[in-house]
C-alpha cells in the first residue's frame, strides 16, 4: 500500500489489487481485471482465471478473489492517486499514489508481507490451487 501512513513499512503492509462492485449490475472478474489495471498500471495477466471465492475481511467488507497462472513478468508502471489531507488536521490535502510497489510472492512469503486482516484471503487462494 502507499501513501505517508504505509511508508518505510514491508511485512503487513501488502495488499492485494481490489475495489468495490455491484454484484448485480457487474461482473467480479471484469473488475477484477480493472482493479489490477488502476493499482498495478498495466493489464492483468492472460491466462485461466480461478475464482478464489468470497472472503469477508475483518472490516465487514468481502472480496472476492482471481487467481491466474503466468509467467509474465510483473513491472510496476503506476498506479491511479487519492487524495489525503496531510499532514493530519493540517487543512493541506495531498494526492497520493494509491500503490507503490508490485511484485509476485509465493504464498509463504505473502503470508509475512500482506496486511494481517487479508490472510484469509490468501487461505482461500491456496485451496484453489491446491497448495
Amino acid at each position: 500500500m502507499a501513501g505517508p501512513y504505509w511508508a518505510h513499512k514491508d511485512h503487513g503492509a501488502w495488499s492485494i489489487a481490489k475495489g468495490e462492485y455491484d454484484p448485480t449490475t457487474e461482473d467480479a472478474r471484469a473488475v477484477a481485471a480493472r482493479e489490477f489495471q488502476e493499482e498495478v498500471g498495466r493489464p492483468a495477466p492472460g491466462g485461466e482465471w480461478l475464482d478464489a471465492g468470497e472472503t469477508r475481511m475483518p472490516s465487514g467488507k468481502r472480496v472476492r478473489a482471481f487467481v491466474v497462472e503466468t509467467d509474465e513478468e510483473l513491472a510496476f508502471v503506476s498506479s491511479n492517486l487519492f487524495d489525503m489531507e496531510w499532514p493530519p488536521r493540517s487543512g493541506q490535502i495531498q494526492q497520493f499514489p494509491e500503490t507503490d510497489d508490485a511484485q509476485w510472492f509465493t504464498i509463504e512469503v505473502a503470508q509475512v508481507k500482506i496486511v494481517s486482516g487479508q490472510r484469509p484471503i490468501l487461505e482461500a487462494v491456496s485451496r484453489v490451487i491446491d497448495l
